[in-house]
Formats: C-alpha cells, sequence, structure tokens
C-alpha cells in the first residue's frame, strides 16, 4: 500500500493525495513488487535498503546513499498471538518528499497526523515526531510489563506464584531481549543524527533529539531493571523452593529413623526362635514399652534440632 500525505505548517490537518507532490509524506506498508518497483523507479529508493527494510530482522542504524538519508528503526506492536514484537521501519529523507517504510501499521499513526506539531513540509520534525512516537509505545509497553512482573512479585511473598507464571517470564525476558536489541542501538543513532553532520538541524531539534535520547535511555534503563527484577524472583522461587524441599525430606528421614526403631523390634520378635521374655507374661507390655520409650527420645532429639 502506498499512501500519499501533505500539510503545512498553516493546514490544520492531513490531507490525503492522489499522487505525490514535493514536500508530502509517502506512507508505505508491506508493498507488493510492483510497488517496491515504484519506489525505486520514481522515488530513486537504493533496492538494497528497500530490502532492509523490509527484512524482519534488521536493525537500527542511519545511513546516506545519492542524496536521500535512510534512518532506520524498530516499532513494537502485538502480534496475532498476543505477545509484543518488535518490526523495523525504515524513514527515507530527500529533497522532496518523507518516506516511511515498514510491514506492519505505524503505531500511533492517527495520533502523528492529528499532532499539531507535525507536518510533512518541515520533514526532519516529522521524523522526530515519528521517533518520539514509537519511543512513547517503547514506555507504554514497559510500563505494562513493569505491573505484570510487580503483580507476580507481591505473589511470591505468600508462595501462590504457579509455573505458567515462570512460563510468562520467559515470554516477557524475550520480549525486553527484543527491546533492548532495538532501543540501544536507536540511542546511537539518534546520536549520529544530533550531531547534524548528515542532516541539518535547528536548534529546536536538537532540543528534540536530546529529549528523545534521555527518553530512550530511560526505556533501556527499565529494560534492563525488568530483566533483573525477572532473575531476582526466579532466583528466589528457586531459592525457596529448594529450602522447602529439605524441609521436606528432612520431615520424611526423621520420621523414617522414628518408625524404623518399632520395625526393626517387631521384626525381631516375629521369628521363631528363642527370645528375650517370651516366657514373661508382661513381655508384650515391656517390648511395646521400650518400643515408645525409644522412640520418644529420637522424637525429642529431632525436634531440639529442628529435623521435626
Amino acid at each position: 500500500m502506498i499512501q500519499y500525505w501533505h500539510k503545512t505548517i498553516k493546514s490544520k490537518k492531513f490531507k490525503q493525495l492522489d499522487s505525490h507532490k514535493a514536500g508530502s509524506w509517502i506512507y508505505v506498508e508491506d508493498p507488493t513488487d510492483a510497488e517496491q518497483q515504484i519506489l525505486t523507479d520514481t522515488f530513486k529508493i537504493d533496492e538494497g535498503m528497500l530490502e532492509d527494510a523490509l527484512d524482519i530482522d534488521e536493525v537500527p542504524r542511519f545511513e546516506t546513499e545519492d542524496n536521500i538519508h535512510y534512518v532506520f528503526t524498530r516499532f513494537p506492536l502485538t502480534d496475532t498471538n498476543l505477545q509484543v514484537v518488535t518490526v523495523p521501519i525504515l524513514i527515507a529523507i530527500s529533497g522532496s518528499y518523507i518516506m516511511t517504510i515498514s510491514l506492519r501499521p505505524i503505531p500511533r499513526l492517527e495520533k502523528i497526523m492529528n499532532s499539531t506539531e507535525a507536518n510533512t513540509t518541515q520533514r526532519v520534525k516529522l521524523l522526530l515526531n515519528i521517533i518520539d512516537h514509537i519511543v512513547d509505545d517503547y514506555e507504554r509497553h514497559l510500563t505494562a510489563i513493569s505491573k505484570q512482573i510487580i503483580s507476580v512479585r507481591n505473589r511470591l511473598r505468600v508462595e501462590q506464584v504457579s509455573n505458567k507464571d515462570f512460563i510468562g517470564f520467559v515470554t516477557i525476558e524475550d520480549e525486553l531481549n527484543d527491546f533492548m536489541s532495538a532501543l540501544v542501538p536507536t540511542n546511537t543513532l539518534l546520536k549520529r543524527l544530533m550531531t547534524g553532520r548528515h542532516i541539518k538541524l535547528f536548534e529546536e531539534d536538537i532540543e528534540l533529539i536530546e529529549d528523545l535520547l534521555l527518553s530512550n535511555e530511560q526505556s533501556i534503563e527499565s529494560a534492563k531493571s525488568n530483566i533483573k527484577t525477572i532473575v531476582s524472583i526466579r532466583e528466589a522461587y528457586s531459592t525457596i523452593s529448594t529450602n522447602n524441599l529439605n524441609q521436606v525430606i528432612r520431615l520424611l528421614t526423621s520420621l523414617t529413623v522414628v518408625l524404623t526403631v518399632p520395625t526393626i523390634i517387631a521384626s525381631l520378635y516375629g521369628m521363631n526362635v528363642d527370645l528375650p521374655f517370651q516366657n514373661e507374661p508382661g513381655a508384650f507390655v515391656i517390648v511395646i514399652s521400650s518400643t515408645i520409650i525409644v522412640s520418644s527420645i529420637l522424637i525429642l532429639i529431632f525436634r531440639k534440632n529442628k529435623w521435626l
């Protein structure tokens, strides 16, 4: 899909055009082969850059080719399996247009178009506006992940964590690592843009990039913190489980020792041989009493050592 949008500083809202005109935003989403041909022939998009833009594993970076600046980054979205993943987006800037190429819809597209600050004639500002909304989307997802982790951590205090929670942690950890692989290169990308050597920037643009760098770094720290929290919860639960298992084994071992004494005595007196007290009238009482005394002594010893 290829759409053409136009908005000037004086315009109140974005206007969709039937064809391209200077100063417009060319919005490309999951282009067909024919549309890819239009991009390379009409708008001189480098074929290699176009292939990279449609590569699901492409990492954020900045390049310039034939006076066209290519800004690669990634944005988060929820896929059909309700898992948060990141997908690549290419933002190309030339002297007459700004173009976005992605496999999936840009997050908060409507909000970008409803923004009073965004317009297609100020291409660098629109570029930064798009990146700003992408960074905000990362923050939104990270906040939701943090709440989910805190919920599990609170339940850990009363030992109500299930295996399902830890399976969920594996998914969350994958999401956070995916975020990190996108956010860290984006930081490098923003620092390159801020130098102003590749794209001419105004003071307002530099201030916006500084804000984006700060927000992006906060997202990186949030992702790192969440990963550390997951690891801590996993280690704490492992420690608790090991301790509980040790207590159960200790209890069962102590009970086994206590029950072994009457078992041995009963086995001895079950043999058809001459045994002590076998002719005594109170033999049964003596044997039972001895068994109870020995077992009681063992129980007292185990309880004193907190094995029971």
